[in-house]
């Protein structure tokens, strides 16, 4: 499909950006969304949509410390946003400063953190954290919660339980598995209870998912690299799920990307590595049925891969709904059932 930028774009009024968790997780809205018909409902109906033989597919990603303030060791305020661990010293970041530091500088950070400036990977900063200490340790001990650019206020200590999946295990994030965070313990009994089983993967979820896309012609955009692992026991999972006859449904664009990504060469196996997969409508899907997701920008990749699983003037048509409705938007905001788009 010869599609474009503008293809992705739509008008959000800002006071539907939800800049506050609702009070209980599952309290949220839940939009199906299945071909053209369009159906309101709450985050809580969502049992009574699986049918038993369904694998529900969840991303278990903790989010890190990821964020740390400080100054250059020549002087300057400097805002470090770390992308991803490389080893246990080690990380990739953005730096946010008046004047980019060079190879061979000192970042002092919070926590009396003198980290060096190895040098440039491509738009990040190669950093080495000091001590024996392990990097995420260190993180979570001295670095701040990164709440994303479009939620307006500095992190709050509510928001370390609830930027949190309740399933959070792997710590390797900077921004949370968002669909994920409607879940609570009591709603994962009801859905196990119906006879719905449930898998894991895990994919370490990069500061690059805020990034907009900035190319005119989609096919010149390159994804940021995420790590995945893919568990012997969801592989096996997904097959069983198979077999009966049941529905792999994915909860979040994560663990879709996750899967897909792993099976993009044909068969899915278990293993890690890192994917830059980049879904886009025409994309044939592997391995997931159904999906569970927030709502998401515009004209970003996460839109373009929902366009992708259930069709381009469908999600034009749910997310002109939505607005309508006065749905909550983004990271804490509602969620939408998508059925995948079947070829005619």
């Amino acid at each position: 499909m010869n599609l474009t930028l503008e293809d992705f774009d739509y008008d959000l009024p800002p006071e539907l950006i939800a800049q506050q968790p609702l009070p209980q997780r599952s309290s949220s809205r839940l939009l199906l969304v299945d071909g053209p018909e369009l159906a309101d409902g709450r985050f809580l109906d969502l049992p009574s949509l699986l049918a038993p033989g369904d694998l529900l597919v969840f991303n278990d990603t903790r989010v890190l410390h990821a964020r740390l303030y400080g100054a250059k060791e020549s002087g300057g305020k400097i805002e470090v946003m770390v992308e991803r661990p490389v080893g246990k010293h080690e990380a990739l970041a953005q730096v946010r400063a008046s004047k980019s530091p060079r190879a061979g500088s000192f970042l002092l950070l919070e926590g009396g953190l003198r980290v060096e400036v190895l040098g440039r990977a491509g738009e990040f900063f190669h950093l080495r954290f000091p001590g024996e200490e392990d990097l995420v340790v260190l993180l979570e001990r001295h670095g701040r919660l990164p709440l994303p650019p479009y939620i307006e206020r500095p992190a709050e200590d509510a928001d370390e339980g609830r930027y949190q999946t309740v399933f959070a295990r792997t710590p390797g994030s900077v921004a949370a598995p968002t669909a994920g965070l409607h879940f609570d313990d009591a709603l994962l009994a009801d859905i196990r209870a119906r006879g719905v089983a449930t898998a894991f993967v895990t994919l370490h979820v990069g500061a690059g998912t805020f990034q907009p896309v900035r190319e005119h012609e989609l096919s010149r955009h390159r994804m940021h690299r995420e790590r995945y692992l893919i568990p012997e026991e969801t592989v096996g999972a997904i097959q069983a799920c198979r077999q009966r006859g049941g529905r792999v449904i994915c909860v979040g664009t994560t663990s879709l990307r996750a899967l897909e990504g792993a099976a993009s060469a044909g068969e899915l196996r278990a293993g890690s590595g890192e994917t830059e997969i980049f879904i886009l409508p025409g994309h044939e899907f592997r391995v997931a049925d159904g999906l569970v997701t927030n709502f998401h920008l515009p004209k970003s990749t996460l839109l373009m891969l929902v366009s992708a699983f259930a069709g381009l003037d469908t999600m034009r048509a749910a997310y002109r709904h939505a607005i309508a409705e006065r749905y909550r938007f983004f990271s804490y905001g509602d969620a939408m059932f998508l059925a995948r788009r079947l070829k005619a």
